[in-house]
């Protein structure tokens, strides 16, 4: 199945420029209540995934960024400690179901790797629940003829 089917589209997912401050970040997640938002850069394309643990990470490892200094700290300072690979448009779902294990989304890319949405884990697993629900269905009624 093509993943257009279950895109969010960038206007529907909260994003942060390559540019934002750490405050601006951790202000944009808090309010959104999300723990890993996509990075994009100034000609829209998909550079990286910075999370929760991200920003705690840097602000224990550099003591001397109180929290009403974070405004001057720019997210690009920020070691990012996972890679989050983004698939093209043209991906099947197939394709997403391990990236899924370890990314709460999969970003979604054009030809030109400019972002234009998420598959959000929780509509894979929603994808692959539906296709084990007849198999299920049909192992239940073999038992019960036998």
């Amino acid at each position: 199945m093509n993943i257009a089917f279950f895109l969010l589209p960038k206007q529907e997912v909260v994003t942060v420029s390559v540019g934002a401050t750490l405050r601006q970040t951790l202000e944009k997640m808090e309010r959104h209540r999300y723990t890993a938002v996509p990075v994009i850069g100034e000609a829209g394309e998909y550079k990286a995934t910075v999370t929760e643990g991200d920003l705690l990470w840097f602000l224990k490892n550099n003591p001397e960024h109180g929290f009403d200094q974070l405004h001057r700290v720019s997210l690009d300072e920020v070691p990012l400690r996972m890679n989050n690979l983004a698939v093209r448009i043209d991906a099947n779902m197939e394709d997403l179901i391990s990236l899924a294990k370890t990314q709460n989304f999969v970003p979604v890319v054009d030809d030109m790797n400019i972002f234009i949405g998420i598959v959000r884990r929780s509509d894979i697993i929603d994808y692959c629940e539906k296709l084990l629900l007849p198999i299920q269905s049909n192992d239940r009624a073999v038992k019960r003829e036998a």
